[in-house]
């Protein structure tokens, strides 16, 4: 038997494997990219954020669409109206939640934001008159105590924080359902529509509130749009190479760094109403994500793995 040296055993990591690493990875720099944003959003405002990180992820794009003819692509998008649509949701989305999230500890926000999934689910069925069955309805209320428990409302804790931060999570069911609407068109063409209108929409508000920021601040906030764009090419990429059943249940992981970056970056303790609140959430998305895709998998031809790409707050 001849011998065989250590790295000739090592082999890499299989599809889902890679699948979950990268989404785990994609959890992670969104994390980061979160924390970061609530960082700056104490210094600079909203639009200045928007502005100086959208340039910074176009700037990283442009070489991407200029070569693929991108800008003819742009033009000739499918159901127009509903792009713009979604450009005005995930506008919304973004502004609220740094605007959230100046307010709150990052955990909170982002509890409020894990039952965007939930609140798809019954706005699906009440707009779209998609079918919702029994347990997943019980699954949706479920959601909807957890959110409760967080929120508090008889409490003295109930703030103008936490209702921005309800507005952006329901900013962000919406931008799924209108995403799921336009499911035909390419992930490039999606992700420059939505950079571009963050960076129009900047720059009409940003002069409003501008302050010069130093060349450190600088560079962090066109970070954070270098940081998005890597976080959902992780993303995306997970879902390409592992069935989202897989993949997906590890988004919650978001959750785990939230209170960690909250903790020791600015100091945050998570209360107990809040994890309450959150495993109760995460529990009810969770049922409910398993249970469409037992039913999707009854159906053929179809698949819920390319609306979930999207669907990572922030």
């Amino acid at each position: 038997m001849s011998a065989t040296s250590p790295a000739a055993t090592v082999r890499p990591l299989s599809g889902p494997l890679l699948g979950i690493a990268l989404m785990v990875l994609g959890i992670l720099l969104y994390s980061v990219n979160d924390t970061l944003g609530k960082w700056l959003v104490g210094t600079y405002s909203v639009g200045m954020i928007l502005l100086i990180r959208s340039l910074a992820a176009l700037l990283v794009m442009l070489p991407v669409i200029c070569r693929d003819n991108g800008v003819r692509q742009l033009a000739k998008a499918p159901r127009p109206w509903m792009q713009l649509l979604r450009v005005g949701v995930i506008t919304g989305e973004i502004g609220f939640f740094y605007w959230a999230v100046s307010l709150l500890p990052l955990a909170d926000v982002m509890t409020y934001y894990l039952a965007g999934p939930i609140y798809v689910t019954a706005l699906s069925a009440l707009l779209l008159k998609e079918k919702v069955d029994g347990p997943r309805w019980a699954a949706i209320l479920a959601g909807f105590v957890g959110v409760l428990i967080v929120l508090q409302p008889s409490s003295d804790s109930l703030s103008w924080g936490a209702l921005i931060a309800i507005g952006g999570s329901l900013f962000f069911a919406a931008l799924m359902i209108v995403t799921r609407q336009l499911r035909g068109t390419p992930d490039k063409t999606l992700l420059t529509f939505s950079t571009v209108s963050t960076l129009l929409v900047g720059a009409v508000i940003a002069p409003f509130s501008w302050v010069t920021p130093t060349t450190i601040d600088f560079g962090l906030l066109g970070l954070l749009g270098v940081v998005a764009l890597m976080a959902q090419f992780c993303v995306t990429r997970s879902l390409k190479l592992a069935p989202a059943s897989v993949v997906v249940p590890y988004q919650y992981t978001m959750l785990i760094w939230a209170v960690v970056f909250g903790y020791f970056v600015f100091g945050d303790q998570p209360k107990v109403s809040m994890l309450i609140g959150a495993a109760i959430i995460i529990a009810s998305g969770l049922f409910i994500f398993m249970r469409e895709q037992r039913e999707t998998r009854n159906k053929a031809g179809e698949t819920i793995a390319e609306e979930v790409g999207d669907n990572v707050p922030g």
